[in-house]
């Protein structure tokens, strides 16, 4: 039976016009996704928490029907403006993340949480170091949230205005993936694990989902291996990697021992195969006959702000 993997048919044309030359590739965007987990209210006592995925709409250009995590591309606006912070400082986070500077490790961590919020409705961010805002239902959030959503607002403006303290120690970085050269819309995606703050609730606000669901990392893994759910290998990766830990604030606590070594898809040719790897991932290894053109296909609009 195969299993769920999003593989594009246009692949294949893609990876032969990149290697003739007819396709160059884009640069990635700076992208972050956050792992939103909790422990099972409905069984306690129940080994392994919940995951947080939304499942992207089949009209989406980029993974559609893919089940995912909240996530999208970091804003620019959130480099250069301080914003209140909690947690370890700005050059921890920038050494783990593996970037040049505290200016790029914060907006890389306000699109974590940023997204969290527009996604599903859960803000990682408090009125002070030790709090956490506990109900955003409300008109005046969710007007915030839109405005957000729509990047009238910067998320280092939103903070501001609502005086509020981003709680950096409640998310914590797990994996990154790099999309494959050859794809139109690429993103260098930093994956983060966050416990959800107690008091708050997930919303299916998602614009780009039409389903949202609570499910055990196992039991996601154990779907896409049927066939059932479909997802892209950075996501199934992430799911077996948090399958062993019994709750959510172990696997948290675990996030410090994950690897960060970016991970990018390899093409190459085998005789008369063209194999499509990832770099420490076997299983989605994917061996495709050579055979077919070359044309390159259109360029990317540009509009799909998914971050793997």
């Amino acid at each position: 039976m195969p299993n769920g993997q999003w593989y594009p048919p246009e692949w294949p044309a893609r990876i032969r016009a990149l290697d003739s030359g007819e396709l160059t590739a884009v640069t990635p965007r700076r992208a972050a996704t956050v792992m939103l987990l909790r422990d099972d209210p409905s069984e306690p006592g129940a080994v392994g928490p919940c995951v947080h995925m939304l499942r992207r709409r089949t009209s989406m250009a980029f993974a559609g029907g893919a089940y995912a995590y909240p996530g999208g591309g970091v804003d620019p606006r959130d480099d250069d403006h301080l914003v209140g912070w909690a947690g370890p400082s700005l050059e921890t986070w920038a050494g783990r993340l593996g970037v040049a500077t505290p200016a790029e490790a914060q907006a890389v961590v306000c699109a974590a949480v940023r997204e969290t919020y527009e996604e599903a409705g859960v803000l990682l961010a408090g009125p002070s170091a030790d709090t956490v805002v506990s109900d955003t239902t409300g008109a005046d959030w969710e007007a915030d949230r839109e405005a957000l959503v729509a990047r009238d607002l910067s998320f280092a403006g939103f903070l501001d205005r609502r005086g509020l303290v981003l709680r950096s120690d409640l998310l914590a970085a797990w994996a990154r993936w790099i999309t494959p050269a050859f794809e139109p819309r690429r993103y260098d995606t930093w994956f983060f694990v966050a416990v959800l703050p107690e008091g708050q609730r997930t919303r299916n606000v998602s614009t780009e989902a039409d389903r949202t669901v609570w499910i055990r990392p196992g039991d996601a893994a154990d779907g896409y291996d049927r066939g059932e759910l479909l997802m892209m290998p950075p996501t199934v990766a992430t799911l077996r990697a948090l399958r062993p830990y019994g709750t959510a604030s172990k696997a948290l606590e675990a996030a410090d021992s994950q690897s960060l070594v970016p991970v990018l898809a390899e093409a190459r040719m085998e005789g008369d195969e063209l194999v499509l790897s990832w770099p420490g991932h076997d299983e989605f290894t994917k061996h495709v006959p050579a055979a077919g053109g070359s044309t390159a296909p259109a360029a990317d609009d540009g509009t799909d702000g998914s971050p793997a």
